[in-house]
């Protein structure tokens, strides 16, 4: 279960086709580790801007503006506000959490005899898989910026993680998911 969630669109008034007398106000968001798109209830006067940190785990002390976790949604579920937000939401996640990103391209491993993990990062082909390979046997990476000054053909793992989430959330992938939980 996700303990935080970051905001990437607000609805006040709820959504626009919700036919209930009294809308609700929503807020979109991300989970932090398992990219969940969520759907969340305010707690009435919060003050919610795209791109917060709420906490949304089980402990209701610390709720200080959520009122609950309504449910889960699917990309298409999406505001296209929010799907615009999303790349920089992730992108700022992936970077808070490098640490966690390093290690994938650390212990990255093959899926069968044809495709290997790394290859499944948008834009990162054959060749690039092999120079991260052969440069994390003299030594693991340390941080992003090891990364792409070992590897000269990697210039922003956190965009090109972010589209792979992306990629998962649009369920285009769905036979091997890396970082978004089923």
């Amino acid at each position: 279960m996700e303990e935080y969630a970051y905001v990437i669109d607000y609805l006040p008034q709820g959504r626009s086709d919700d036919k209930s007398y009294r809308k609700t106000p929503l807020v979109l968001a991300i989970g932090e580790t398992e990219f969940k798109l969520l759907e969340i209830i305010p707690k009435e006067n919060a003050v919610i801007t795209i791109g917060d940190r709420l906490y949304i785990g089980k402990d209701q002390q610390k709720r200080d503006k959520v009122l609950s976790v309504k449910r889960r949604i699917s990309y298409e579920d999406l505001t296209s506000a929010a799907q615009n937000e999303l790349p920089f939401v992730l992108e700022s996640i992936v970077a808070k959490r490098e640490k966690d990103f390093v290690k994938f391209f650390n212990d990255a491993e093959s899926i069968n005899a044809r495709m290997h993990s790394l290859e499944l990062l948008p834009g990162l082909g054959n060749k690039t898989m092999w120079n991260i390979i052969d440069e994390r046997k003299k030594r693991p990476f340390t941080d992003f910026n090891d990364l792409t000054e070992r590897v000269k053909t990697i210039h922003n793992p956190q965009k090109m993680i972010a589209s792979r989430i992306i990629q998962e959330l649009q369920e285009r992938y769905e036979k091997h998911k890396l970082f978004v939980a089923r």
